[in-house]
């Protein structure tokens, strides 16, 4: 016995001790139900109401405290408002505590509740109770399962859902209760196929949503999260919560606001992102649809927080150029090259097995390099593969590869020199060798076209040159030199991926003349999707269809970072035990196993293993032959569009009829899953399609032994694996699974071990033979754990990489929104003066220094310095900083106060003598751009004009802060791309990425600092030479009205003499246009630098501590590098 079989035996596992802290919550749950039976329908509802005023009144005065600050904030200076909004936000924490210790307390009566009316439902055909405004509401919108009766609402257990008419016959078991529990507490429930998640659900989202606070179901596709809101809403609505689906609405409209006010929003998880992306983008408070990120349960919650977490979702635009891209210019040489390699490796490959077939050893040992050779140039080749599964030969091939691997690979290029290009098929690259390279280039081309120059060495030889014009003249050259060959060189790196790794109707399919995506676990296509880094652009061009103009990231998130920023997060699916280590490291969520309400009856066999393809495709036909006969119906699994369309043509040659779902049939889905359970009934799909759905067995099929799963392939996931198997033994059904496995796999091709192989060759396998072993399962499970922990380095190496650009995003989404919603936006002026005044003075704090502070404090500030230059001498860096700041800060108050005293009189007698109301416009100039600043002159005169201000200083840091990060958005496009180079020179790109991105945003943040207090140190009311007109009128847009609408409305002001500004009408408002965006979804990110790096992780004679990016790093820091050095003497030197 195992010591961990011993502590398990002595304490229990992990399961059975989640399972005793939930029960006795479960017990009160049970002891409550009973009560509640004898109660009418309305003093059901009345126990709702009951928790709801319990948890608003222990909320309130935290509530009432808070917004008395609220409006104390905007009478004080900015310099003073910080200790207020620091209470405020203890508030909102306090109201955070107090809502969790409220919803503990009051769980079991309303889970108990809840149980207690899905049990109504299911047991009457109608409800009757005493009609509220909201049923009067839900009858009025047409809702087919309320009706109104004079004081009473009649609510029916049957609706329309998805398309179909339900009719409500769900009641919660104990096990569904045990996992409402689990999903409360943010964590994740693991629920076996049929044991009911959606209804699982219903208990945590509604409990929530009693909190007002907003409650998100996230799900998968777009049809399931309407078919929920559809399903489960009447049950929620009953109970008084408001419940909508954001997929049923366009972004950016009043109706998508409206679902995000609701209690409980059901919607995707790629809209979820978009909406805060978009949120990101908007230029009015009106314009931001979605919350503060409360609480979401998230469906199927390891597809979307492990297979798609680190894949950005990108808002988009078009860039200038955009069209001007190499591919097809480059594709001919590309593809004499490939060309060129597929010879040479058939004939390498016909001399490998000539040689290796010798009695001579040396000859044999040329011969298994020579094959190690052809795998290294083509590991896809058909006959390669076919040989390697061979007896003996994948083993000679592993002993030649570690043997090459070894020193460091310092033999390595003994194998690769004679090829063409080198393929890294485990880590996704491609390296063109300088064979290659003479091949791409054109007899009539620059022997040097697509070699990249050393660089370093270039600009090192240039600073021998004296004259300093002509040094900078050919450095200039040499960079874009450099620039463009990197350009070429990264098209045709691209193009070989296309032709080498990527296949048509495996990775992708063409659809309307389009490159389409193929979700590799599925097998959907997954739409607006595209690969990263030209690599799309590549296959586009491949395959001779349109390629796509490159565009300009204006936002992105990954979900990865989407959902971390909730306050409690869950999830529920059917296969998470596997990636609990991953689920908690990165998310803090815990998995928890609920017990399944049945016993599972399936009984899941040993792997069947084969020496080829060929053979195991010809056993699994002959065991669906088997199968049927005995009228069990089959679902066979395949981890490709392109396995499916071949297990189809052979079960058509033997005249089995059969079903098919993969990427090309996704739209058949639910008829074809539908009909999956019928006697005799063959359904071929890839691994993961149709998860989230049942296979429901009529009697029949259940005596005859139930569902039947066939696997054609080992998954590098066991996951993806269990999730097959899921799909028999619903709910105690009889069923069976069982894996088809073969030497030529891409699992055991790529990382079975030697051990592994050896154990298989030592059985002896011969033609058409078949192992069965426990053994041998457990071997191959043990090859999937190893990839999973490799791809698990792999996500966490990304993490940190994705990191850098979320503690980015977040600083400046804070500030955005700080200026959006204007909060704190006097806050966030005052520290941007600091930091400004704190480098310059950083900057220029030697004693001959004076005069050139003094030039950039009036270039910068419009400030003379407060001191003398004697002054300067003597003082510390500190007090000049204090000194500096203070003038600094008197001069924005002044400008401040010269706007109210232009605008205040004009504002008076529009309100006071003429009784204008509504919103009209301001012009405001900086001396160099006008801004049109909407403001509502009721507020303006109430606030005694410092409204206009504000709304001032809100335009300006939202224009900067949107111009800058655009461009630094772009900026970093450029780093990721280019430090893929970084790999040739032996160095880790992510580290390279790290450090550069870091001094980008850092400079990034003074030219905002810079540019937003130049404006604003500089603003006054527009107000024209010559006497003039001003006019008012109703709310309107942020754009300029037409000259000849601005003429029409103004009016005389003959008792003004002096020049006043300009006051204008403004237009209706309007939201802002998100037409012109792309809102798409990227794969693979970064994918050569985030694999390369893991490969190289370690491997180096040093370790690096990459940088970590923050907002701001003090000169006497610790330097973020992990040297320990300050930062003035490490990364800081010279700044």
């Amino acid at each position: 016995m195992s010591i961990q079989s011993f502590l398990s035996k002595l304490f229990g596992n992990k399961s059975q001790r989640d399972l005793k802290e939930i029960k006795p919550v479960i017990d009160k749950i049970n002891a409550i139900g009973p009560t509640l039976k004898n109660l009418t329908n309305d003093e059901l509802r009345g126990k709702i109401d009951e928790v709801r005023q319990a948890i608003a009144h222990a909320i309130k005065a935290d509530e009432d405290a808070a917004a008395e600050i609220r409006s104390k904030v905007e009478d004080l200076p900015f310099d003073e408002r910080q200790p207020l909004w620091d209470e405020i936000d203890k508030h909102e924490k306090n109201i955070l505590d107090i809502l969790e210790e409220q919803l503990n307390e009051h769980l079991p009566v309303v889970f108990a509740t809840m149980r207690e009316t899905a049990a109504r439902f299911a047991a009457n055909e109608t409800i009757e109770v005493t009609a509220t405004q909201m049923d009067r509401d839900l009858a009025a919108k047409g809702h087919d399962f309320v009706t109104i009766e004079g004081d009473k609402a009649l609510w029916k257990n049957h609706w329309i859902a998805g398309g179909n008419e339900i009719t409500w016959d769900m009641v919660h078991y104990d096990v569904q209760l045990i996992g409402g529990v689990v999903l409360h507490q943010g964590k994740i429930a693991e629920m076996a196929t049929g044991e009911g998640k959606t209804l699982v659900a219903t208990l945590p989202v509604f409990l929530r949503s009693l909190s007002k606070k907003g409650v998100h179901v996230v799900t998968v596709n777009d049809y399931l999260s309407k078919r929920d809101s559809e399903w489960m809403g009447p049950l929620y609505m009953f109970h008084g919560s408001t419940v909508d689906c954001i997929d049923k609405h366009q972004p950016n409209t009043p109706a998508r606001r409206r679902a995000y006010e609701c209690d409980i929003t059901f919607g995707t998880n790629n809209e979820f992102g978009f909406d805060y992306l978009r949120d990101n983008m908007a230029m009015a408070p009106q314009d931001m649809v979605q919350r503060k990120h409360y609480y979401a349960i998230v469906d199927e919650v390891d597809s979307v927080l492990i297979d798609d977490a680190r894949t950005p979702l990108i808002i988009s635009g078009p860039v200038p150029k955009g069209d001007d891209q190499m591919f097809n210019d480059y594709k001919p040489n590309v593809e004499k090259v490939y060309q060129a390699q597929k010879r040479l490796v058939t004939q390498i490959l016909a001399d490998a097995k000539q040689k290796i077939t010798s009695e001579d050893k040396e000859v044999r040992k040329e011969g298994e390099l020579l094959l190690f050779r052809a795998f290294k140039g083509l590991p896809k080749y058909g006959p390669l593969i076919k040989f390697l599964s061979e007896e003996g030969m994948k083993n000679a091939l592993l002993k030649t590869e570690a043997y090459y691997l070894q020193d460091n690979s310092r033999e390595m290029p003994i194998v690769t020199d004679p090829l063409y290009f080198v393929i890294d098929e485990k880590n996704r690259s491609v390296e063109l060798t300088d064979k290659g390279f003479d091949v791409l280039t054109d007899k009539n081309q620059d022997p040097q076209f697509f070699v990249l120059p050393d660089i370093a060495g270039k600009l090192s030889e240039l600073e021998n040159i004296t004259d300093l014009n002509e040094r900078q003249e050919k450095k200039d050259a040499a960079m874009s030199d450099y620039a463009i060959k990197s350009e070429r060189v990264h098209t045709v790196t691209q193009l070989l991926k296309a032709y080498t790794l990527f296949e048509k109707d495996n990775e992708y399919v063409i659809d309307d003349n389009k490159i389409k995506i193929v979700d590799e676990q599925t097998g959907r296509i997954m739409e607006g999707r595209r690969y990263s880094d030209g690599l799309h652009q590549a296959i586009e061009a491949k395959e001779g269809v349109k390629v796509e103009a490159a565009t300009q990231t204006f936002a992105t998130i990954t979900l990865q970072n989407y959902f971390r920023m909730y306050h409690k997060l869950a999830g529920m699916t059917g296969t998470a035990e596997t990636e609990a280590g991953e689920l908690w490291d990165i998310y803090k969520l815990d998995v928890v196993t609920i017990p399944t309400n049945r016993p599972v009856a399936r009984h899941d066999m040993d792997d069947r293993v084969y020496k080829t393809k060929k053979e195991k495709y010809a056993a699994v036909i002959e065991e669906i032959e088997a199968l049927r006969a005995k009228g069990r119906p089959v679902l066979v699994g395949t981890t490709s569009v392109e396995i499916s369309e071949l297990l189809k043509r052979m079960l058509d040659m033997r005249h089995i009829p059969c079903n098919v779902l993969n990427a090309k049939l996704h739209q058949k889905e639910a008829q074809i899953v539908a009909l999956a359970g019928q006697p005799g009934t063959v359904t071929i799909a890839t691994n993961m399609a149709g998860r989230g759905t049942d296979i429901k067995l009529p009697q029949e099929v259940k005596d005859a032994g139930g569902l039947a799963i066939i696997g054609t392939e080992r998954h590098e996931s066991r996951r993806v694996d269990r999730q097959l198997r899921g799909r028999a033994g619903r709910q105690g059904d009889p069923g069976s699974s069982v894996f088809y496995v073969s030497f030529e796999d891409q699992l055991m091709r790529l990382f079975a071990t030697d051990r592994v192989m050896k154990m298989l060759d030592t059985l002896g396998l011969k033609e058409g033979e078949m192992i069965e072993s426990s053994m041998v399962t457990k071997a191959i499970e043990n090859a999937q754990k190893r990839v999973e922990e490799n791809n698990f380095g792999v996500r966490k190496r990304l993490l940190e990489y994705d990191d850098v650009m979320n503690k980015q995003r977040t600083y400046i989404y804070n500030r955005r929104h700080h200026a959006l919603l204007g909060e704190r936006i006097g806050i966030d002026i005052a520290n941007m003066t600091y930091d400004l005044i704190e480098n310059l003075v950083a900057n220029y704090d030697q004693p001959g220094d004076y005069e050139e502070l003094a030039l950039e404090m009036m270039r910068v500030l419009t400030v003379e310095l407060p001191f003398t230059e004697k002054e300067f001498n003597n003082m510390s860096k500190e007090e000049k900083v204090e000194r500096l700041y203070a003038a600094a800060n008197d001069t924005l108050n002044r400008r401040s106060q010269r706007i109210i005293e232009v605008a205040m009189p004009v504002i008076k007698d529009w309100v006071e003598n003429r009784g204008a109301n509504g919103r009209i416009i301001v012009p405001i100039t900086d001396g160099k751009r006008m801004f049109h600043l909407r403001v509502d002159i009721t507020e303006a005169y109430n606030t005694g004009c410092k409204s206009i201000v504000k709304e001032w200083h809100k335009a300006i840091l939202l224009v900067t802060i949107d111009e800058l990060w655009k461009e630094h958005l772009r900026e970093l496009d450029d780093l990721r791309q280019s430090v893929q180079n970084a790999s040739y020179e032996q160095k880790d790109p992510l580290v390279i990425y790290k450090v550069e991105s870091f001094h980008i945003f850092e400079s990034m943040l003074n030219n905002l600092n810079q540019k937003t207090l130049a404006a604003l140190m500089r603003g006054q009311i527009y107000v024209q030479p010559a006497p003039q007109q001003s006019n008012v009128s109703v709310a309107g847009s942020a754009a300029s009205p037409a000259p000849q609408q601005q003429a029409a409305q103004t009016a005389p002001q003959p008792h003004q003499q002096a020049p006043a500004p300009e006051v204008r009408r403004a237009m209706p408002e309007r939201p802002n246009d998100y037409s012109q965006y792309t809102a798409s979804k990227e794969s693979m990110p970064g994918e050569n630098a985030q694999r390369q790096a893991m490969a190289n992780a370690g491997g180096g004679p040093r370790k690096v501590q990459p940088m970590k990016a923050a907002p701001r790093v003090g000169r006497n820091d610790p330097c973020p590098c992990g040297s320990g050095k300050k930062f003035k003497n490490c990364h800081g030197k010279g700044m």
